[in-house]
């Protein structure tokens, strides 16, 4: 199976060469892969550079998406797709990773076991893990049901189903929600322990803090979902400001009647699919 990886980065200086061992060690050498540096201002770029002078299907692009502030979302998604642009062998899965990150050895051997075991399987990947003290415990910021953004492998005929991934907030959401509308399996192997280098959210800005309340909008849950869906992130994350901000950042996707990215049918689908996993949970 071909593996093809894109992975933006933006001034990752400090972690990229452990990311870029970790995916020179693997037990699946991927076809290609294509690194996006996305307007850093360290010495990410002539780090790579030479990090990769001896891997022929390696190479780093510089993106010319137009900057902006470092916030999840389209930033992101734009450089990948520069990066998606500059592939030039064919592939059966492709992956985008940040550049923050340590694979398992058998990272990629084992994704494309996944994908050649079962051809429904659209998404799949491990779990992030982040050190604390000397430790590496999971980072809570996601369920261990949702596949992280950083860490995905899509099997191409899914991407090309769900026509890529968007450049919006929740894109990692709403990517997983088109393809699981679409009939697709999404695979997550709890086996796979990645270490994630730069905990999530700690170099946004802004008003990251009014995202999440964005995002859900984007995925069409309504009012009371995504008033319950902040009370848990709220909780989860020990953050009671979180709370207020998510759903402020709700209404102000509302109020600028900004059209959802997910369509009403694939809005009814969240809803519904929501719905049922609260229940199970309170019931079950």
């Amino acid at each position: 199976m071909k593996v093809a990886i894109v992975i933006p980065i933006h001034n990752e200086a400090t972690h990229v060469e452990k990311m870029l061992d970790s995916l020179f060690g693997q037990s699946l050498t991927p076809t290609e892969v294509i690194i996006v540096d996305d307007h850093s201002t360290d010495q990410s770029h002539p780090i790579i550079t030479k990090l990769i002078q001896n891997h022929s299907n390696v190479k780093c692009v510089i993106s010319n998406a137009n900057d902006g502030s470092h916030l999840p979302g389209p930033k992101v998604v734009n450089a990948f797709y520069q990066g998606l642009k500059a592939l030039e062998l064919d592939y059966d899965v492709i992956c985008k990773f940040d550049g923050d990150i340590v694979l398992p050895q058998n990272y990629l051997e084992r994704i494309a076991q996944l994908f050649t075991s079962d051809p429904e399987i659209g998404m799949a990947g491990g779990l992030l893990f982040i050190q604390k003290d000397s430790k590496w415990v999971y980072e809570t910021i996601a369920s261990k049901h949702h596949l992280r953004g950083p860490i995905k492998a899509y099997r191409k005929a899914c991407f090309d189903d769900i026509q890529g991934i968007k450049p919006v907030l929740g894109w990692d959401t709403i990517d997983v929600l088109q393809a699981q509308f679409r009939g697709w399996k999404i695979m997550i192997d709890p086996s796979l322990e990645v270490k994630h280098l730069k905990p999530t959210g700690t170099t946004y800005d802004g008003d990251s803090r009014f995202n999440l309340g964005q995002a859900l909008y984007n995925i069409r849950t309504g009012w009371l979902l995504a008033t319950l869906s902040a009370a848990k992130l709220t909780i989860v994350r020990k953050k009671p400001k979180l709370f207020f901000n998510s759903l402020w950042g709700y209404f102000k996707a509302y109020r600028a009647k900004q059209p959802p990215i997910l369509s009403k049918k694939e809005g009814q689908f969240v809803k519904k699919f929501r719905w049922k996993k609260l229940l199970s949970r309170l019931f079950c």
